[in-house]
């Protein structure tokens, strides 16, 4: 369920930042994107959790060795992270936090930081983030 998220996050950053990204599942990392990873390649990850939900914390925990292997190949990670989430830091570049909360509600507050990280990229690369070229609405009012 946090696939859909790193979607939108990616569709953010190209949308407003002009920044290709994709999104991915944890899991299927290693089927092609590990190739890419190099010192230049910052990868942002979603790894929160619900530490009361067993299926959660087990998900987080296969995220947190994706993590270390992206590290060990020189990649940059910023990962979106569960607040008091204290092993993380150790293994990441940098990290935002969002408040615990029950797993099905994470994908609420994980969409918040991604969107405000495209915002400030591409306010960085000079970029209108009120006019972003060659968008068109999907809908449109007759």
């Amino acid at each position: 369920m946090h696939y859909p998220i790193a979607l939108e996050g990616a569709l953010k950053l190209k949308e407003i930042s002009y920044i290709h990204a994709e999104g991915y599942p944890a899991g299927e990392m290693k089927h092609g994107p590990n190739a890419l990873i190099d010192e230049s390649l910052p990868v942002v990850c979603i790894a929160t959790k619900d530490p009361d939900d067993p299926a959660s914390v087990l998900k987080y925990e296969k995220t947190l060795s994706n993590i270390q292997e992206v590290t060990a190949r020189a990649g940059r990670v910023i990962a979106i992270a569960t607040e008091g989430d204290d092993e993380i830091s150790s293994l990441v570049e940098h990290t935002l936090y969002i408040p615990r909360a029950p797993e099905l509600l994470l994908p609420i507050l994980e969409v918040v930081p991604l969107q405000l990280l495209a915002y400030h990229i591409a306010v960085r690369r000079g970029c209108d983030v009120d006019q972003p070229r060659n968008l068109a609405k999907s809908v449109t009012v007759e």
